[in-house]
């Protein structure tokens, strides 16, 4: 009988763990129309904790808290175009997941092309500056590395 009760309390906790591990239902407005609104919008607004992800693609708290924002303010007829405008004038360009070409974004969106072109520079220099140097060895190690050599062209030869 303790067996069986024993086995009973098992059974329900790994079943209660299980549970544990279980995702969090995502929020869906009323409106399927809003929901699409909201999630193109937050597909163009950067995850600010993550930094490599979309609000909408985000798993984390403030992205969460973000995504609530944009539903609430689309929800009280702000367009898609204010909504955005409001997160840039909160939080920077660098909330854009796609920043603007400007004067402030000019290093993000040409310092990777520069960087490539300042390292091909850089190796052509190189490069240009090698010379070949031949070191020169002494009469009796270039006898014996002809020695050496003659010996392994012979075993090519018979092989």
């Amino acid at each position: 009988m303790r067996k069986l009760i024993l086995g009973f309390i098992l059974a329900l906790a790994a079943s209660t763990s299980l549970n544990v591990y279980a995702d969090e239902a995502k929020p869906v407005a009323a409106d399927p129309v809003l929901e699409q609104r909201v999630h193109a919008i937050t597909e163009e607004l950067r995850c600010l904790v993550c930094q490599n992800q979309t609000i909408a693609d985000s798993h984390a708290d403030l992205a969460i808290d973000l995504k609530n924002q944009v539903r609430e303010k689309l929800a009280q007829g702000m367009s898609d175009k204010d909504i955005i405008d409001y997160m840039v004038q909160r939080y920077g360009d660098f909330v854009l997941y796609r920043p603007p070409v400007k004067s402030t974004t000019w290093l993000l969106w040409f310092g990777p092309f520069l960087l490539l072109i300042g390292g091909l520079v850089f190796l052509a220099w190189k490069l240009s500056r090698r010379e070949e140097t031949v070191a020169e060895l002494p009469p009796a190690d270039m006898q014996r590395a002809a020695a050496l050599l003659g010996a392994s062209s012979e075993t090519k030869e018979s092989t």
